[in-house]
């Protein structure tokens, strides 16, 4: 138990340490597996996914279904509907099942919009619309758009042409649901004269219309056989779910914007619009619109084109909420009532035209509208552009030096960029040193006067004693020699020994270390030159961090013992034992300490071996 408690602390406290995006990935994958597991193992699941498949099967995006049921069960599924919707159309309509009531001419020029129609909300479980009775069928007519290339509202249909209502028609091709409401689909009759039609006549089609004396026809029929009826105005659109006063099976359950039309045996016609793809109106089934036409007695129902198409315009006014978000939309038919019908006539918008164009994002006035909102509105705020912040440098980065330019020589020649108010140690001059004065060159043995200014030699260090110690000049490209680095005395890098100018005594093993006064064994009995002050060659900050370099390398230190000319020890130049620090004007008769020029040493000398002296006095 002991170790569970552990174990449970232990991942919950590695959930903590977690970023914020771990752990939104970590949710989302627990949240789609536990979903997963209930839509695919669970009967509950299993209808939820049936019921999304239908809703997208009777989009234009049916081919997505696939993703709630899988490939094989999507196509099982669109078999079924294309089967149950061709079943219900099958069976021959009785024309003896409808009466309509005459009406003279004289009254239907004198009825106000309330003897022609009556509009009422209606409203199911998850859905909100409208309901139209149309009283006299007759007064029903198709219209078309007012001219080619592109379809037409149905408020502006409506309005153009004077009628009292209107509701949208048959079905047409709609890209990207940004079509142009031109390419109609199936047929369109008005006026008894065929508009268009997209099949050869001798091929039935899926019909929704009325004859010349009012009744409805659902069905699927030719042309031929839409004649011999006396088909008046008619659109291509399914399913039907009533025929002779029967119901007729629906084996759709999904949820969408609907527009009906049913007819009862007295000859009222009702449309129904459904509201749908809404937060206040999800949609309605077929089975709810059968339902309803059913408890009016309704003897042969169909639907007409639905989704984002589906809306109802009374008076003018635009009455239902359609699912677009454009709100309504072009379209290339739409059922309209007159009071006086017979002088409505239909545009023949299709005629002499060899292809259709079906419209798209390309010349949707809307789209196209709200993209350039969208760039100007982009354009006049546009976003703002992060600056990275410069990181702040600190004191410490200020003042430190880098590790290689440390206790140790750097080239002549080399350029080194200093940051301002920064020195150390090695280029640091001391307390009291007049750098505008440059120390006198000696000679010793025929060597060249070396003529450089003290304050800015590149092969001149502080020692770690307070006295100055001197380093034989690099070439560029060249390593330096030395090993002992700046710490106490001098080394011999041959023999080992101590230089004479600090007077130390050499440590054994000391060759390979380098460093400040504190770090490498410093000679405790060392004793300035005569008449030195040890507190002007003193630095006035002695840093151990600034004069030790960051490598100690002891093979680049040692140079090689058979090259006699690498082994004279670091002092027998007189030129290059000037101190680097010191005040000319104090210590003029301050003699110096050099060592003669000697033979190179063995390999391995011995160490603590006497060397002479000679006392040069300084001008």
């Amino acid at each position: 138990m002991s170790n569970a408690l552990q174990f449970f602390q232990s991942t919950r406290q590695q959930l903590r340490d977690w970023s914020w995006f771990k752990r939104s990935l970590l949710g989302f994958t627990i949240l789609t597996f536990m979903v997963s597991s209930f839509m695919f193992l669970t009967p509950l699941g299993t209808e939820m996914r049936i019921w999304m498949a239908n809703t997208v099967i009777i989009t234009q995006h049916r081919d997505w279904a696939w993703i709630f049921v899988g490939t094989e069960q999507r196509d099982s599924m669109l078999q079924k509907m294309r089967q149950f919707i061709e079943e219900n159309a099958e069976e021959k309509q009785q024309f003896n099942m409808v009466t309509v009531q005459s009406t003279s001419a004289v009254t239907r020029k004198n009825r106000t919009i309330d003897e022609l129609i009556k509009v009422e909300d209606v409203s199911g479980t998850f859905w909100k619309g409208k309901r139209m009775y149309v009283y006299d069928p007759k007064s029903i007519r198709l219209m078309t758009p007012a001219k080619p290339g592109e379809g037409e509202k149905i408020s502006s249909m409506v309005k153009r042409t004077g009628a009292v209502a209107g509701v949208n028609a048959g079905g047409f091709d709609d890209p990207e649901g940004l079509g142009n409401g031109f390419a109609a689909i199936g047929a369109v009759i008005s006026g008894g004269e065929v508009i268009y039609t997209d099949q050869d006549s001798s091929v039935a089609q899926h019909i929704v219309g009325f004859t010349k004396e009012g009744t409805l026809v659902v069905g699927k029929y030719n042309m031929f056989e839409l004649q011999e009826m006396g088909i008046s105005e008619a659109a291509s659109f399914y399913p039907r779910v009533i025929a002779n006063g029967k119901p007729l099976p629906i084996n759709d359950i999904s949820r969408a914007p609907r527009t009906g039309v049913g007819q009862k045996a007295d000859g009222t016609v009702i449309f129904i619009v459904a509201d749908g793809r809404s937060t206040q109106s999800v949609g309605a089934t077929l089975k709810e619109i059968q339902e309803l036409f059913l408890a009016d007695d309704v003897v042969n129902a169909g639907f007409l084109d639905g989704g984002a198409s589906s809306e109802l315009v009374v008076n003018g006014e635009l009455v239902t909420k359609p699912s677009s978000r454009y709100g309504e939309r072009r379209l290339p038919s739409a059922f309209l009532v007159y009071d006086h019908p017979e002088d409505a006539v239909a545009n023949r918008v299709w005629d002499g035209l060899s292809s259709i164009n079906a419209g798209g994002a390309f010349d949707h006035p809307d789209f196209l509208r709200e993209q350039a909102e969208l760039k100007a509105k982009a354009k006049n705020n546009p976003a703002p552009v992060t600056t990275p912040t410069p990181a702040k440098t600190t004191d410490t980065e200020q003042t430190k030096t880098p590790a290689a330019n440390t206790g140790t020589n750097k080239p002549s020649g080399t350029n080194e960029t200093t940051k301002p108010n920064t020195q150390t140690d090695a280029t640091k001059p001391s307390q009291g040193t007049d750098n505008s004065k440059t120390t006198p060159p000696a000679t010793n043995h025929g060597t060249k006067d070396t003529g450089k200014d003290t304050t800015t030699h590149p092969n001149t260090q502080q020692g770690g004693n307070g006295n100055p110690v001197t380093t034989d000049p690099i070439k560029p490209g060249e390593s330096n020699p030395t090993g002992a680095g700046a710490a106490g005395g001098t080394t011999n890098p041959a023999s080992n020994n101590p230089s004479p100018a600090t007077g130390g005594t050499n440590q054994q093993g000391q060759g390979a270390q380098s460093g400040t006064g504190g770090s490498s064994a410093p000679n405790a009995n060392t004793t300035p030159p005569a008449g030195s002050d040890a507190s002007k060659n003193t630095p006035t900050t002695n840093d151990t961090s600034k004069n030790t370099p960051a490598t100690n390398d002891a093979s680049k230190n040692i140079p090689a013992a058979n090259d006699a000319s690498k082994n004279t020890p670091a002092a027998s130049d007189a030129s290059k034992n000037t101190p680097a620090a010191g005040d000319a004007s104090t210590k003029t008769n301050t003699p110096v300490s050099t060592p003669p020029a000697s033979p190179a040493a063995p390999s391995g000398g011995a160490t603590g071996g006497s060397t002479e002296t000679t006392t040069t006095p300084v001008k």
